[in-house]
């Protein structure tokens, strides 16, 4: 069964997806269709600061903001997503007035047009039909998202708050501790 495109959609971990790079993660579903999906992890924050690892992008995030952990593919690629002014000034858009900013792109005029960015080092993909057998595995949950858990200062609890948001079971995953065994 296909499944329609989660562009702008995002994938919660489930407590027991056994791929180590994804424990608890929520992933921004930037595009997703019959040749794969690509998405940020939103959650796992960096240690580089923009400042000192790329300050050509410092004008857009601030100088003292982190580059997050985008995902394990290509983690030495520098991904930039924005809330913009105008979506069409985006590389790609991803939801609403957010979308990424094209590699390229001139940073002074860009960042006239946009409201915040998050720097990401890396990104999640999945090749054609991957992503979907893991949601048919349920692998993830899938859930709306709202533009602020995208720029979330506080990402770190994103995962629990997003489950939690959604009521029922999802509450009930949230509140599982990272061993079950230990409870």
């Amino acid at each position: 069964m296909r499944i329609d495109s989660l562009r702008g959609q995002l994938l919660i971990a489930g407590a027991t997806l056994p791929d180590p790079n994804f424990a608890r993660t929520v992933v921004l579903v930037c595009e997703h269709d019959e040749e794969g999906a690509l998405g940020l992890v939103l959650n796992r924050a960096g240690e580089l600061r923009v400042g000192d690892a790329a300050p050509e992008i410092a004008e857009l995030t601030g100088a003292d903001a982190t580059i997050d952990a985008g995902g394990p593919v290509q983690t030495d690629a520098l991904l930039v997503l924005a809330e913009f002014d105008d979506v069409s000034d985006a590389a790609l858009a991803v939801l609403g007035p957010v979308g990424l900013i094209g590699d390229g792109s001139d940073i002074g005029e860009i960042a006239g047009t946009t409201r915040r960015a998050r720097a990401f080092a890396g990104y999640a993909g999945w090749g054609p039909g991957q992503l979907d057998a893991e949601l048919e595995r349920e692998d993830w949950f899938v859930a709306p998202v709202g533009i602020d858990d995208i720029f979330d200062p506080d990402a770190g609890v994103l995962w629990e708050r997003v489950l939690s948001r959604n009521g029922g079971h999802f509450a009930v995953v949230a509140r599982m501790p990272v061993d079950p065994s230990v409870n």
